[in-house]
């Protein structure tokens, strides 16, 4: 995939942004530890995991948000860490929650660490998501609040999310439509991957209403793109393929747009019913077997559903890119934005 001019700034300042996320552990184990244990089991597994954080995506779209509208990004480093501070958590319980392994090619910490100790450290990431923002001496109070009613929806919604998500899985549900996954895709994925980090930063950049709602509605779009991209990477990525939990979805039995989408046209055909048949047994089965994980790409792919999710996070990519027209913003930060849009539907590309 060509580097696009999003991917370049994550490049150029991941480092920056790393060390200001590490930071804040930093100073949490140099203030808060009353005894050697507690940086033992607390802080010192927490600061490991989040130093494994991925790109740093989150962090960056809030300083983009703020610098969108004219804001010094400067001024919003504490709402951006706020929300990689979620991000840390909601892997944490998620990856228990889900029986996960790896997180970014390393084993996940209630494996390294065990369920209670992980669980706890899950807390505290929870914790500082508000936290680093109430103890900014920076942003006035009037902001604050308004930062921080933005945190606790995103919280909100992203732990509705996954209410769905765990309970279908829960009760054996494949009776899920696709207004059923994207409502749920919307609220465990889109609110806090890039819709409300724009609007944080919007905010405490000075941002207009206009402007805060048309950076969150574009947050929204793409933020639904990017989750879309990633579950066909687990499936189909060149890159993922090298690592160990590809395909996890499938053993996993993630209930996804596309395997929603293959499993709802059953009824149109015998051709879909047995695809319909054959995949629901791979699902249901948890199984890691390569050659059967491959079965149920074929099987999506004879659907369509890959074709599918493709086609849609285009178009929500394209529906994104037109929140942003006749609303003012700064040039360049504008120009990441949609830059961005096409870096997460491009890493297919």
């Amino acid at each position: 995939m060509r580097e696009n001019q999003f991917s370049k700034f994550l490049n150029k300042y991941y480092k920056k942004i790393d060390e200001l996320v590490a930071s804040y552990y930093t100073d949490s184990l140099a203030g808060n530890c009353a005894t050697p244990d507690i940086a033992r089991y607390l802080y010192e597994p927490l600061e490991h995991y989040a130093a494994n954080g991925g790109k740093r995506h989150r962090p960056a779209v809030c300083l983009i948000g703020c610098a969108a509208v004219g804001g010094d990004p400067r001024l919003a480093t504490s709402a951006a860490v706020a929300v990689e501070h979620f991000h840390t958590a909601a892997l944490i319980h998620d990856d228990i929650a889900d029986e996960g392994e790896l997180r970014h090619g390393e084993p996940c910490l209630h494996l390294t660490q065990g369920v209670g100790l992980a669980i706890n450290d899950g807390d505290l990431a929870l914790s500082q998501v508000t936290g680093s923002v109430l103890k900014d001496d920076r942003l006035d109070d009037a902001v604050k609040v308004r930062v921080l009613n933005e945190l606790v929806d995103m919280t909100t919604r992203t732990i509705e999310g996954q209410a769905l998500d765990i309970g279908w899985a829960r009760d054996d549900r494949w009776d899920i439509t696709v207004d059923d996954y994207l409502t749920m895709a919307r609220h465990k994925t889109a609110y806090y991957s890039v819709a409300v980090p724009l609007a944080c930063g919007a905010i405490i950049g000075g941002g207009s209403d206009d402007q805060v709602e048309a950076l969150r509605s574009f947050g929204m779009k793409t933020g639904l793109a990017f989750q879309l991209q990633d579950d066909a990477l687990n499936l189909i990525g060149e890159r993922e393929a090298t690592k160990k939990d590809f395909r996890n979805d499938i053993t996993e039995g993630k209930r996804t747009l596309m395997v929603v989408y293959a499993l709802g046209r059953a009824g149109e055909s015998e051709t879909y019913a047995r695809i319909a048949r054959e995949l629901r047994e791979i699902l249901d089965s948890h199984t890691s077997d390569p050659d059967e994980l491959e079965r149920a790409v074929k099987l999506l792919r004879e659907a369509g559903a890959i074709d599918h999710a493709r086609a849609y996070s285009l178009e929500l990519t394209a529906d994104a890119k037109r929140d942003l027209e006749g609303v003012r913003l700064d040039p360049r930060a504008k120009d990441l934005l949609l830059a961005m849009a096409d870096f997460f539907v491009e890493r297919l590309a």
